[in-house]
């Protein structure tokens, strides 16, 4: 007959289910939250009195001139609908997606053309995007 007392487990805490819990809410909160394309875009809008900035070669530029007309790369678009305009920067951007954008707007353009070109080239994933200002003439 065996008299002596059985050696007690030391207490423990499983923390298995708990790790369950968190990686749970964690993935759940992963695919429940949704992300707005329009915070992706950046614009940058230069100080008319600042520094010239040098343009380069790689950057798309959309000119803008008075009646609303489009001019990618200096090429005239055909007319001024969003989806031919989408088409055109695609020609001229190619696969290269992450180009900057230069605006040139007439100061007398409709805002609406403006928005367009920025609608038209954020949807083709173009975020970097600034707009191009003269210097003031000083008297």
């Amino acid at each position: 007959m065996n008299l002596r007392p059985s050696p007690r487990k030391s207490p423990g805490v499983d923390i298995t289910p708990l790790i369950d819990v968190v990686f749970l809410l964690l993935i759940f909160f992963m695919v429940s939250t949704t992300f707005e394309r329009e915070s992706q875009i950046m614009i940058e809008l230069p100080e008319a009195t600042g520094e010239e900035v040098e343009h380069k070669k790689d950057e798309l530029d959309i000119t803008i001139n008075i009646s609303g007309t489009f001019f990618v790369n200096q090429r005239e678009v055909v007319n001024t609908e969003i989806e031919t305009l989408k088409q055109a920067i695609r020609n001229a951007i190619g696969d290269q997606h992450d180009l900057p954008v230069i605006i040139n707007a007439d100061a007398r353009t409709p805002h609406q053309s403006v928005m367009t070109a920025m609608d038209a080239a954020s949807q083709l994933g173009l975020t970097k995007m600034t707009f191009s200002a003269h210097r003031p003439v000083s008297e």
